[in-house]
């Protein structure tokens, strides 16, 4: 079995961070979250490992895996132009060859390991088994309706009337027959081929797809609120406490806080959860709750909470900064104004705020 790994798209809904980064990058708890998607194959047993990237964020992506610590076996393939799920299926068909393989959107994070899905598929062998999770309000997903013993008899982008809440999450397992279905639809309103009529195709011709409920939590990175939300959830549930940076006498840090190594915390207040960045300074303010910082930033006579802040970043001279995201070498800063109420900014890379 092989993975394919969605890293191409535009990020509209993430401008203006994607201006200048791949939405696959951008990081929850200070870790791209197209490595979080990594951590889920590898944890599968899945080592062969394909990823559509497009021309304008392709080296980004490259180099983001570049390391790989998870010892995959990784083929990147370029999608010219996002045209559609399904139509990164067809771009990858040489990849894929007669192989079974999961599919995963990158910019997506579930609370619960994949493992379970990866051998139910493995074991009951339909033509598709497609991770479902029950949400409020269905309308805004595709969605799926299903019979009691778990097959999906119909699927639906984004309808008015529901036949169920049960929405698509954005990973898929598929059989070799997922080609044929997708060589028999036509672009949808969008101009997109969707693998949502690839699937109903599947279905059409007689094909077996299968369901799988995801018990724990999903996110969707796509927008502001969302990222933050993802921020979060990750900190709360999976950081752990160390502090390897140094922190001065005048200084406090409770709660669960990740101090990288190179970190500094002079005269200051740390509530957790945190996680702070090597290189990253923080001096006379207060860091709350829920709150990333990246590496090599600088926070100054500033309060911070529920705030992500990637590398190079500083905020100087700010009363309150919340519920807000700075890219990379952003600066936010008082030079004659004194703020009197929080400040919610998303600003991108080099940006310059100064009140």
């Amino acid at each position: 079995m092989k993975a394919l790994v969605l890293a191409g798209g535009k990020g509209t809904r993430l401008r203006p961070l994607t201006y200048t980064m791949a939405k696959q990058l951008v990081p929850v708890a200070n870790k791209p979250i197209i490595h979080y998607v990594m951590d889920q194959i590898v944890s599968s047993g899945i080592r062969d490992v394909g990823v559509i990237i497009s021309p304008e964020t392709g080296h980004q992506i490259r180099e983001s895996l570049k390391k790989n610590p998870w010892g995959l076996s990784f083929t990147f393939i370029l999608q010219a132009e996002p045209k559609g799920l399904a139509h990164a299926v067809m771009v990858a068909q040489n990849f894929l060859g007669d192989d079974s393989f999961l599919m995963y959107l990158g910019d997506n994070l579930i609370g619960q390991s994949i493992k379970a899905f990866v051998e139910e598929f493995r074991t009951s062998k339909p033509d598709a088994l497609i991770l479902l999770k029950e949400v409020k309000d269905p309308r805004m997903f595709g969605v799926a309706e299903i019979d009691n013993d778990g097959n999906v008899k119909r699927l639906i982008e984004k309808p008015k009337v529901p036949p169920s809440n049960f929405a698509l999450v954005g990973i898929y397992l598929f059989s070799s027959h997922i080609h044929d279905a997708i060589s028999k639809i036509k672009p949808s309103w969008r101009g997109e081929l969707e693998i949502t009529d690839a699937i109903q195709r599947l279905l059409d011709d007689g094909g077996v797809v299968r369901s799988f409920i995801l018990k724990g939590w999903w996110l969707d990175t796509g927008k502001k609120d969302d990222l933050l939300e993802a921020n979060r959830v990750v900190l709360d549930e999976w950081v752990e406490e160390s502090v390897e940076g140094f922190v001065d006498g005048e200084s406090r840090v409770s709660g669960r806080v990740f101090l990288s190594k190179g970190a500094r915390v002079e005269r200051s207040t740390i509530r957790g959860p945190v996680v702070i960045g090597d290189g990253t300074v923080i001096r006379d303010s207060f860091v709350g709750p829920y709150t990333s910082v990246g590496s090599n930033c600088l926070i100054e006579s500033s309060a911070v909470e529920h705030s992500v802040i990637l590398d190079g970043s500083k905020v100087e001279g700010i009363g309150r900064l919340e519920d807000s995201i700075l890219g990379k070498d952003a600066r936010v800063a008082v030079v004659g104004y004194k703020a009197g109420k929080a400040l919610r900014l998303m600003i991108g890379d080099d940006a310059e705020v100064l009140l």
